[in-house]
């Protein structure tokens, strides 16, 4: 997903090479303790359990607005001591965290005691609008009155996101904080880049005393007595946003509009039921993650990558989540189409990786990008994004038919086969390679962008430029959906132009890049031609798209469910045995979710369905091993064994976008599902269920202007299929590979 050459894992990699100056610095590990994450727009929290942030130093946990930290520190004390955790819990939907807390014994011994479990603390806290709520309540369980005092401690750093990662600068603004009324303090940033940032922190009702760093409330309640204390934070850019109007602290009228919010942003999806309640409690985590991470945009709705490190826009995770969730809402892939079409570049710009034709990698609104410290204000160092964005117009136009969004970007469609064409293949050889134009850019490319990702047998590293299997892959599909696109839209010479470029590029690929030693494609080739004969996951990428001749895919598949790939838990990047192998690594032997998912899709296309229900049942068991059913970013790839479940990655994000969309394309992947729009059908071909599953029902599956209910039933190998509801006259298939 995202700036990955920055990825938190190199730091694990024994390694002599330079590392990346936009790694992640790894000081405290994510996995340590339960962490809670909030999101809404361009604004999430990372909390501890208790609902507090910024107690471990150099941690992640605090407020962010647009790629800044605007709360560094917020924590409750009761008598100066921190509350007894009861229970903490981020609600189904995403939309609000809450806590059960007490107070721990007090002054013992004492005539003044307060002996714990007598006060009920509970805390609610979510975002909306670039805004903090909380709301505190209080109350008082036992037979006498009882006095306390409530404190809070804050602060405001205004990191950039990079600087959290663990980058230093030579020179930051500066930070002030000013007591403004009994009931509010204000921190501001002056930016290097000429911003004004502030955090404005109001507290309902006055509080006893307010310094700039802590709030004091002197508390009585009196037998069953209910108090509430009411906060917002409020981040705001600009020297014009210095006041919270009445309407953004109302905690209620808030929080009804967050829920509204993201009711109505999943309102069209398909909804699953199955017959497991834990895949069940997976798919509805999924959900909730997912519409949590998609932002609306004035193009549409856009995934963002990832919690903390990630959350923004990225071309490639947000057109290969669109892709995995076409199936269940393809809102999401028009969302990103339109968006990325209008970001799509125009010029050449060394510094940002940039050529005409394209497509984004990375968007970043922080000081630091605005200054050009870092190349991602608008950067397009990858070499996958383009063809990935040609692949999806074609899935998005055969599941919908939405010819209106297709003719409005066939300009960057275009553009995109010729930046392929011509900056993608600078060599003339039919292959598209990447270079970086500046050392300030990634090293790697595709979204294995570790700096050590791509290497020989030896271990040594490759070359560039460099030619990546999956990319090849890429581009054969993209031009086969061009092709269509162009088919419909009366291009016939283009269109036919495009498939034959395809299937030269289909031969020349496997002359290329077939490694008959190793039973797989060469992750890729160098920048003099010689292969990289390392056994990886990028292959399966090769089924995905379908470049694959049916031979070599059974091969293919084969050598990645060897127990040398296959670890029991999922495909690792890297096979054991390989020379950089290490399971610990961020890309060189770690299994991540999403990479599963396009390999098992990639498995059922060529019809190797039980390979793909076995990656379906490993991930669903990952899943049940993690707090809230939440597949993370990636996870170590050590070999399972038996009654241990999978072994965390200590910075992984949680939630992300393509993780979330995992299961949801994993189960496509089991049911061979596709839907076509011209056929005015859903094709189930050959479809297979795991044997966690014996029924999955899918409700509210739109194609064209039909709505379907299906149920989907295993009698032991067999499956039926059955229409349980149906508007519309779409029709129903099912079929053998």
């Amino acid at each position: 997903m995202s700036t990955y050459a920055t990825g938190p894992a190199d730091h694990l990699e024994p390694t002599s090479e330079p590392l990346s100056e936009h790694y992640i610095e790894a000081q405290t590990s994510l996995v340590e303790r339960a962490l809670r994450t909030l999101k809404s727009g361009d604004a999430f929290a990372v909390l501890d359990t208790n609902g507090d942030c910024g107690s471990v130093p150099d941690s992640p946990e605090g407020v962010f607005f647009q790629d800044t930290r605007y709360l560094s520190r917020f924590d409750m004390r009761i008598d100066g001591k921190r509350p007894l955790l009861l229970g903490s819990a981020i609600q189904d939907d995403n939309a609000a965290l809450t806590v059960d807390l007490t107070n721990p014994d007090i002054r013992p011994g004492e005539e003044t005691a307060l002996p714990r479990d007598i006060i009920a603390i509970n805390r609610t806290k979510f975002l909306w609008q670039g805004t903090l709520y909380e709301r505190i309540g209080l109350r008082n369980y036992d037979l006498q009155s009882r006095t306390f005092r409530l404190e809070f401690r804050f602060d405001a750093d205004f990191r950039d996101l990079f600087e959290v990662r663990g980058m230093q600068r030579a020179q930051r603004g500066t930070t002030s904080v000013e007591v403004q009324s009994p009931d509010r303090v204000l921190f501001r940033y002056e930016g290097i880049d000429g911003v004004a940032r502030q955090s404005e922190l109001r507290f309902e009702p006055w509080p006893t005393r307010l310094t700039a760093n802590r709030v004091y409330y002197e508390i009585r309640l009196e037998p069953n007595e209910r108090r509430s204390v009411l906060i917002t934070v409020a981040c705001r850019e600009g020297a014009s946003s210095t006041t919270v109007d009445s309407e953004e602290q109302n905690f209620l009228k808030g929080f009804r509009d967050t829920r509204r919010a993201l009711r109505a942003t999943t309102r069209e999806m398909a909804k699953v039921e199955t017959s497991n309640q834990l895949f069940n409690e997976v798919l509805a985590r999924s959900a909730s993650d997912m519409y949590m991470l998609v932002t609306p945009t004035e193009h549409g709705l856009y995934p963002y990558a990832g919690i903390p490190w990630y959350s923004t826009v990225f071309g490639r995770d947000g057109i290969i989540t669109a892709m995995m969730m076409l199936w269940a809402d393809p809102h999401i892939a028009k969302g990103v189409l339109r968006y990325l079409a209008a970001t799509q570049a125009t010029d050449i710009d060394p510094a940002a990786d940039a050529q005409p034709g394209k497509i984004l990698h990375e968007r970043r609104l922080g000081e630091m990008a605005q200054l050009g410290e870092v190349p991602f204000k608008r950067y397009y160092g990858t070499v996958d994004a383009t063809p990935l964005f040609i692949m999806l117009a074609g899935q998005y136009f055969e599941r919908t038919g939405d010819r209106e969004t297709i003719e409005a970007i066939w300009p960057n469609i275009e553009a995109a086969l010729q930046w392929c064409d011509e900056y993608g293949d600078r060599d003339g050889d039919g292959f598209v390679e990447y270079h970086r134009e500046t050392e300030k850019g990634l090293a790697n490319q595709g979204w294995k962008d570790s700096h050590d990702s791509i290497f020989h047998t030896d271990g040594c590293g490759a070359e560039g430029p460099i030619a990546l299997c999956e990319v090849q892959a890429y581009v054969f599909a993209a031009k086969q959906a061009a092709a269509v696109l162009a088919y419909v839209l009366e291009k016939p010479d283009l269109g036919d132009r495009l498939a034959k470029e395809a299937d030269v590029l289909r031969e020349n690929f496997d002359a290329a890049f077939w490694c008959e030693d190793i039973g797989t494609y060469a992750l890729a080739l160098d920048g003099a031609k010689r292969p990289c004969r390392v056994r990886t996951s990028n292959a399966g990428h090769a089924l995905f798209a379908g470049i694959a001749a049916p031979e070599r895919a059974r091969r293919v598949t084969a050598t990645l469910m060897s127990p040398d790939s296959f670890s029991g838990w999922g495909i690792r990047t890297v096979a054991r045995g390989e020379a950089r192998y290490n399971p610990m690594s961020y890309h060189n032997g770690s299994i991540w979710p999403h990479d599963n998912a396009m390999i098992a899709l990639g498995m059922a296309r060529y019809g190797l369905k039980e390979e793909a229900a076995e990656i379906c049942q490993a991930l669903f068991e990952v899943a049940t091993y993690q707090e809230l059913r939440r597949l993370p970013e990636l996870f170590c790839g050590f070999t399972r064994r038996r009654h241990r479940g999978p072994t965390a990655y200590p910075v992984a994000c949680s939630p992300q976008a393509w993780a979330a969309a995992t299961p949801f394309a994993t189960l496509a992947a089991c049911l061979g599902l596709n839907l076509d729009w011209d056929d005015n059908s859903v094709r189930l071909s050959d479809p297979i269920l795991p044997d966690f599953l014996h029924d999955v029902e899918v409700r509210k599956l739109r194609i064209g202007r039909s709505k379907l209910h299906l149920r989907i039933h295993r009698h032991d190998q067999d499956v039926t299929l059955n229409v349980l509801g149906r508007i519309g006259n779409a029709r129903v298939l099912l079929s053998k590979w």
